[in-house]
């Protein structure tokens, strides 16, 4: 397992591109964290308790968490997969455990 990271653009492409339900889920999620952001910008500029502007943190951090842990096993299940069944399991596993120790910071 490797301690570098991993680059913001790798310039690759699913090995299976999402489906439109797929992408719309996403989307959809992205939007509603986007929304809870807002939210709390509103609560600070109210001055709204720091606990109550703090529990809402955590919401948006667990939906975050949600999203990515749901694309973690998209690709583990397809680019992952396909990589082994390539015999390039080595590289796409250590990529892997990169980003899931990223992901878990």
């Amino acid at each position: 397992m490797s301690n570098e990271t991993l680059p913001e653009n790798s310039g690759k492409q699913p090995v299976e591109p999402r489906t439109e339900d797929e992408k719309q889920a996403l989307l959809n999620r992205l939007k509603r964290i986007e929304g809870q952001v807002r939210g709390i910008q509103k609560m600070v500029e109210n001055d709204r308790y720091c606990v109550d502007i703090l529990v809402q943190i955590s919401a948006i951090n667990n939906a975050l968490n949600k999203v990515g842990y749901s694309l973690l096993e998209r690709h583990t299940h397809h680019c992952v997969a396909d990589a082994i069944k390539k015999g390039e399991g080595e590289e796409a596993i250590d990529e892997l455990m990169t980003v899931v120790q990223q992901f878990s910071k």
